[in-house]
């Protein structure tokens, strides 16, 4: 064969063989990155079923966001309470508001999941079906977007959510971080913030404003409702009358 057809093979050998050793070096990589982000991960999670969350990520990158933005106040209130020290009022509220099957699912609510698809296909104005545990997954671990992969991440911390958790723990968890306005964390801070009572002494209809912000907390206000906040509102209270009762955590029987 000509001379120079085997250095051009002997070439391509060469950087073939690098090629595969840089993909085996970034496949162990890989690996041990998916290792120990499911070690760290769990290990938190068990943690966060005992311990009150500190802050979140999510309280971080929006506290960045008021830096950056000019019309926004920079501020962040949080304080964490046990859900002894949250009005059963509000436990109800944001249950009604949010997600009425929260007993009843196990993280994921496919039957709205369904109708919300079937609904935007057919209007404007998009509808999510955010379970009570998808929230508190994200508003615990993660940050708020609409990528795949953050979505990916907030399906596996809501799986480890149910897994490790009670269903008294994630409502406790999701009351303390939620943020129910610009910088305001959990329901003690927003109790004393819009309201000068502590989150143990809110009311039916305190508790319903509250839960009627939450789809947008820095687009609604509960200092100065909206109509539409008012109407959601009314509507919280009408679902907290149908109830019929207290609420009753007996899955926590179960961890």
């Amino acid at each position: 064969m000509p001379e120079g057809y085997e250095k051009k093979r002997g070439r391509s050998d060469e950087i073939s063989s690098c090629m595969k050793n840089i993909f085996h070096k970034f496949f162990r990589f890989f690996l041990k990155f998916l290792k120990w982000f499911f070690i760290v991960s769990i290990v938190s999670v068990i943690l966060f079923r005992w311990i009150p969350v500190p802050y979140t990520p999510f309280m971080f990158v929006q506290c960045a966001e008021q830096v950056f933005d000019t019309k926004r106040e920079v501020k962040l209130k949080k304080d964490w309470v046990p859900l002894e020290e949250i009005s059963p009022n509000l436990q109800l509220a944001v249950i009604c508001s949010e997600d009425q099957n929260f007993f009843q699912h196990h993280g994921f609510d496919f039957d709205a999941i369904e109708k919300a698809v079937e609904h935007n296909r057919k209007h404007k104005r998009t509808h999510g079906a955010s379970t009570i545990s998808q929230q508190t997954a994200k508003n615990v671990f993660l940050y708020d977007g609409r990528n795949w992969i953050r979505k990916g991440l907030e399906v596996y911390f809501t799986f480890t959510l149910e897994l490790f958790w009670s269903k008294k723990r994630i409502i406790e968890a999701y009351l303390n971080v939620i943020e129910f306005g610009n910088g305001i964390y959990g329901a003690e801070a927003a109790a004393q913030q819009f309201f000068n009572t502590s989150a143990k002494k809110l009311t039916r209809t305190q508790a319903a404003l509250l839960a009627a912000v939450l789809p947008a907390p820095r687009k609604f206000s509960v200092k100065n409702p909206s109509p539409y906040v008012r109407k959601r509102q009314a509507w919280i209270l009408g679902q907290m009358e149908n109830w019929g009762g207290p609420l009753e955590f007996e899955t926590d029987a179960k961890k």
